[in-house]
């Protein structure tokens, strides 16, 4: 294979995360004409990185985190996009992890890439843990961007497991909109730091959208 294939091959391949929707938003039925992509994610997940370093000043190597969050999603341009209802932590990583190994094995940075990618998943570096919950709160931060645009019917959940998850049922059972569920499963489950917390807070208090007015 050729320098040039390899780059293109490359290229192609990740270019299929701008068509792969985030399945979580399809199990909630959002109702809207376009759901975030996977790829959309990974831009909003790394200028999230990009605002968090920049406001509480983490003593991290910032270029390791965006280049980490860059392919924390290679796997799912193979396997998809899996929600933690549809497969277990550990089937998933194993799964993930081949996809990745076989993506990357004709490109000469190849290795380099996989550790990165390793890297995140194994959560053990200040980077990945920061990157980790970078990822995990902008997804939260997501849940409140739709409910404020009141697309998220809770009353149609056909098909949605997550809906019988200890967790989620507890926290609709106890009358939480649709965004505060998520945020407040997001607080319980992903063990933020003091810095994400406040920043989770301060979504799940105030209407985001309206302040932005640029």
């Amino acid at each position: 294979m050729s320098k040039e294939s390899n780059v293109v091959d490359f290229y192609i391949l990740c270019n299929r995360l701008k068509k792969i929707i985030r399945t979580g938003w399809m199990k909630w039925h959002v109702l809207s004409e376009r759901i975030e992509s996977v790829a959309e994610h990974i831009y909003g997940v790394q200028m999230l990185a990009l605002a968090m370093k920049s406001e509480y000043q983490y003593d991290i190597d910032i270029f390791k985190v965006i280049f980490m969050l860059a392919i924390h999603e290679l796997g799912e341009t193979i396997i998809g996009d899996l929600t933690q209802f549809e497969i277990s932590k550990e089937e998933k990583k194993l799964i993930e992890h081949e996809a990745v190994h076989n993506i990357l094995g004709g490109l000469v940075d190849g290795r380099f890439i996989e550790e990165l990618f390793l890297e995140f998943d194994e959560r053990k570096t200040n980077e990945a843990i920061f990157a980790y919950q970078c990822d995990k709160l902008e997804c939260d931060i997501q849940s409140k961007i739709y409910d404020t645009e009141a697309i998220i019917n809770l009353n149609n959940m056909v098909e949605n497991e997550a809906v019988d998850d200890f967790f989620v049922k507890r926290l609709l059972d106890s009358g939480f909109s649709f965004s505060e569920m998520w945020m407040k499963f997001g607080q319980e489950m992903y063990h933020y730091d003091d810095n994400f917390m406040a920043v989770s807070d301060y979504v799940l208090k105030n209407d985001v959208i309206k302040r932005v007015n640029l």
